[in-house]
């Protein structure tokens, strides 16, 4: 596609004369004699480049640059002066203009900065296609992931949207549990028309949950002056996702159990049955299988709830999509108001080789604070917080307690040492068994064997082999511009 310029300009002469000097063979010149003409133009068609005079009639060039800005116009923008000040060159480049030329014009420094901004120009509207492309390719109903582990989450998704069924979601802290009951609910043929209604079991004492899920009637119990409908009322035609649900005291597991087995509750101090009319997500980050052992979750509402569960992997099982969330939160930090940055590659490496123990949600703070404290446009490995710089495996210690029995020691000091060097053998040959087995002059079967006893997944290796290819893929002009 042509490179479009605007050229913003009230004298004729200097509009003909700026027409001649930017004009080439993929240059689009359009002329305008004012401010409120230009924007017409930029509204009606996208442009590359606006060259825009300041001292216009009307709409002036600071004004022109404000109101591009306030519309969010992708477009580079140059100012001329011929009579500039120090304030209106600094305003000017504070509202984002690209540089500043002072008339009489130098024909040659013009046409090299116009050729400059161009190509600056392109890799941004690059980067933004990218962006939109990632976006359409990986993400579903909000949720990013290019990995195996999530498509796998993409398509259970898929196919619990279309019944009734209670959904059981599991997943570290971090993992995006919540993002996925909304996907459910939008691919929700029936409750989407509905409202989410979304209820925290860990943040409210049984007797507040309670009157929380179900309501009360007035005078039900002291300070209840009106009556007040619970979100299983709220959630009627849509959707209740119970969060946290292993945090539940046990009376109100009971109590919750009787209505997912009736579809039907009582307000706190009434009589009247009331029909649940909703479906209903739950959410845990803990192992309820080992809750009910325990007894500390009931094993009938455990076999409630569990209808059809989704388990969210944890970020340091899904590494390959680490570049597409880092570009999604920086493009996200930029829609906020905060500094435009990009990312280095080596930053990135140093990202990939975190074990992420706080998932998506501690990466998205660890991102918000590197382009909040980073003070040029790059974000490079020494703005990393301290937390980000250690590898994913500790370190080997031959720390011991002497008290144990010696053959206890060598077993657990030899599996500890077997462990350690394969996973360094899977990193530098991206989890490729023959290559592995190779370097340490043993079969593929010793190896394959090896890796099955240390519950070691040459899989992860791959990832984050596909996460560093990922990576480059996004590279732009030295940098991952994101």
């Amino acid at each position: 596609m042509d490179r479009r310029i605007l050229v913003v300009e009230d004298s004729e002469l200097y509009r003909q004369q700026l027409s001649q000097i930017l004009a080439g063979p993929d240059r689009e010149i359009t002329l305008a004699q004012d401010g409120t003409s230009a924007l017409e133009l930029l509204v009606e068609r996208p442009y590359s480049l606006v060259v825009t005079d300041l001292a216009l009639p009307g709409v002036t060039g600071l004004d022109l640059i404000r109101e591009i800005r306030a519309r969010d116009l992708p477009v580079t923008i140059i100012v001329l002066s011929g009579s500039p000040t120090v304030e209106s060159a600094v305003e000017a480049m504070r509202l984002g203009a690209y540089d500043f030329v002072l008339k009489p014009i130098d024909p040659d420094r013009l046409d090299i900065l116009v050729g400059q901004a161009l190509e600056d120009r392109r890799l941004i509207d690059e980067v933004a296609d990218l962006s939109n492309k990632l976006r359409r390719r990986f993400a579903y109903h909000n949720i990013l992931g290019r990995s195996r582990r999530m498509a796998e989450v993409f398509a259970r998704v898929e196919r619990v949207g279309s019944s009734d069924c209670t959904v059981l979601i599991t997943g570290e802290t971090g993992t995006g549990k919540e993002l996925v009951a909304q996907a459910i609910h939008q691919s929700d043929v029936v409750h989407s028309k509905g409202r989410l209604v979304t209820v925290n079991c860990a943040a409210l004492p049984e007797h507040l949950l309670e009157s929380e899920l179900f309501g009360h009637e007035r005078g039900a119990f002291t300070g209840a002056d009106r009556q007040h409908r619970g979100r299983f009322e709220v959630a009627a035609g849509g959707t209740l996702f119970l969060d946290e649900i292993g945090e539940m005291p046990m009376g109100m597991q009971v109590k919750l159990l009787r209505v997912l087995q009736d579809g039907r509750f009582e307000r706190v101090g009434g009589g009247e049955a009331i029909q649940a009319d909703c479906r209903v997500l739950a959410a845990t980050n803990i192992n309820l299988a080992e809750a009910v052992a325990a007894g500390r979750f009931r094993s009938d509402l455990y076999y409630r709830l569990n209808v059809v569960s989704i388990e969210l992997p944890p970020l340091r099982d899904r590494l390959d999509d680490v570049p597409l969330l880092v570009h999604h939160f920086l493009h996200k930090m930029e829609e906020r108001g905060l500094p435009a940055k990009t990312m280095s590659r080596a930053t990135l490496s140093r990202l990939l080789r975190y074990d992420w123990p706080g998932n998506v949600r501690q990466l998205e703070h660890v991102i918000e604070l590197m382009v909040v404290t980073t003070r040029g446009p790059v974000i490079e490995p020494e703005n990393l917080p301290d937390e980000v710089v250690s590898r994913r495996e500790e370190p080997f210690s031959l720390d011991f307690d002497h008290h144990r029995p010696l053959q206890e020691l060598t077993d657990e000091f030899t599996y500890r040492i077997e462990r350690a060097y394969l996973i360094r053998v899977l990193e530098k040959y991206r989890g490729r068994i023959d290559r592995c087995a190779e370097h340490c002059g043993l079969s593929r079967r010793s190896i394959s064997e090896k890796l099955r006893r240390y519950e070691i997944d040459k899989a992860a290796f791959k990832s984050a082999h596909r996460a560093r290819k990922a990576a480059s893929s996004l590279a732009m002009a030295g940098d991952l511009t994101v």
